[in-house]
């Protein structure tokens, strides 16, 4: 006889943990039960608030992901529910999918981190979940039978991809863009091992564009957009220089972050896209977390724009009083996930909103309405912006350092010999504001074991500078 499981305990004694944008940990904690525990607390969690019988399923191409929706649909399962396997596909073409047919939708995936690790992004039936989701996810105490128990008895069914997302993700995009609006570009697309790299090149082709695959890997690459490797960067300079391309297109794991690169091959910074694609689409009030460049208020483009701390679902929760005032609303992210808040009109057609984080839509109006991105970009505000991380630093110690500076900013910018600072932000980490309006900015990362920092400055010579100085400073603390 099969023992029981609360689901509760279950994921409390597995590791895992929410950050900034889903369930992560490490594949080894991703057993069958925390799984199974996972999908059911979720269902669970929110059966009260939606009628369905149907809960989709996504995944990435890690080599874990399949084995883990495998574990989810069981789970799901014992609940009566039907399981659509949509294959592997972006997260905002599961999550579109699931919004217009009104189910819940789990997609399996780490994003950007390094393959021993993946993850669990929780969809509604009206979009992604918040952060009261998440913690009733945590609690909730529904029992499950141990489907590591069943599993020794029955193997897990074999899931069926059903394509149906994909053509409705690719279906947004081409009904609203002309089947020329790309005519006469030439664009690079980095596959590496991205969940949508089966769909990008097929509708660029579709809008017109000459199209090139690049670097199609059949092992997992973990694509991080807001700290570029020096090898990326490497690339994407000689790709550009070899084929002449008008852009280089590339997204992280899952499909929800872009990378584009201007025709020179230089790659944009996420927040830098955001603010080229929130003025095309004409946005009134936009919702970004504090680690995004000054930029975006320096250009005075819109009517509102509200800082929030980092991570999809604070972006998200701003937008319903967004719409209390304004038509247009949208948010993104300093990765370059973008996310409409509102259905607004594009091209005399309605956009429906999709408030989950998206890397075809800026990349395609990007593309659509500019002949030089490079020109594009030389008239925003000039204010650089790098980043980059400090792997395996323990998320406690994180804290504590963080702390430390907090109750003494001199201890960093003495250190750094850095000017006398003005403004000190806590929303998210330490964000120091110097009095020459260079920024440092350093945070716990909210995926995995790592200490991240932002800088911001007025060239990109002294924006370097200032990380690879304080990058060196933060690394005698590991």
């Amino acid at each position: 006889m099969n023992s029981q499981l609360v689901c509760s305990d279950v994921i409390a004694n597995s590791g895992i943990a929410f950050g900034t944008s889903g369930a992560r940990g490490l594949v080894s904690e991703f057993t069958s039960d925390v799984c199974a525990a996972f999908a059911v607390a979720f269902i669970k969690s929110i059966d009260t608030e939606f009628s369905f019988n149907t809960v989709a399923l996504a995944i990435d191409n890690r080599p874990s992901s399949y084995a883990m929706a495998q574990a989810c649909a069981a789970g799901l399962k014992l609940l009566d529910l039907n399981v659509v396997y949509y294959g592997v596909i972006p997260t905002p073409a599961l999550a579109y999918k699931a919004m217009q047919d009104n189910v819940p939708s789990i997609m399996i995936t780490g994003s950007h981190i390094p393959f021993d690790r993946n993850g669990l992004k929780f969809y509604r039936p009206d979009g992604e979940i918040t952060k009261a989701d998440e913690q009733a996810i945590l609690a909730n105490g529904a029992v499950l039978p141990s489907i590591s128990e069943l599993s020794s008895n029955w193997d897990f069914a074999e899931l069926t991809v059903n394509k149906e997302a994909e053509a409705a993700y690719i279906s947004r995009y081409a009904n609203l863009f002309s089947q020329d609006a790309l005519a006469g570009k030439k664009v690079g697309i980095y596959e590496h091992s991205s969940a949508g790299r089966d769909i990008y090149k097929k509708l660029f082709e579709q809008l017109g564009a000459e199209v090139t695959s690049l670097e199609r890997s059949d092992t997992f690459v973990p694509i991080d957009t807001e700290a570029v490797s020096v090898e990326d960067q490497q690339k994407a300079l000689a790709w550009s220089k070899q084929h002449g391309f008008d852009a280089i297109f590339s997204t992280d794991g899952d499909g929800d972050r872009p990378l584009i690169a201007d025709e020179n091959g230089n790659w944009l910074n996420g927040d830098t896209l955001g603010l080229l694609t929130s003025q095309i689409l004409d946005i009134d009030a936009l919702a970004v977390p504090v680690s995004c460049n000054t930029a975006i208020e320096k250009s005075h483009s819109f009517k509102l724009v509200v800082r929030t701390k980092i991570g999809s679902p604070y972006v998200i929760a701003e937008f319903s009083a967004l719409k209390e005032q304004f038509t247009r609303v949208a948010g993104f992210e300093a990765n370059g996930g973008y996310l409409l808040g509102a259905d607004i009109d594009v091209n005399g057609k309605v956009l429906s909103a999709l408030p989950t984080r998206d890397a075809l839509l800026p990349a395609l109006l990007v593309l659509a309405h500019v002949t030089s991105i490079a020109e594009l970009v030389s008239a925003l505000p000039q204010r650089f912006m790098a980043s980059d991380r400090l792997k395996e630093f323990p998320t406690a110690k994180s804290k504590e350092l963080l702390s430390k500076f907090t109750q003494n900013i001199e201890l960093l910018t003495h250190a750094l010999n850095l000017p006398a600072y003005q403004i000190v932000d806590t929303t998210d980490g330490l964000r120091v504001t110097l009095d020459n309006n260079d920024i440092v900015h350093i945070r716990p990362s909210g995926n995995a074991p790592e200490l991240r920092c932002y800088t911001e400055a007025g060239s990109a010579d002294e924006v370097a500078a200032l990380l690879e100085n304080t990058i060196a400073f933060l690394s005698t603390f590991k």
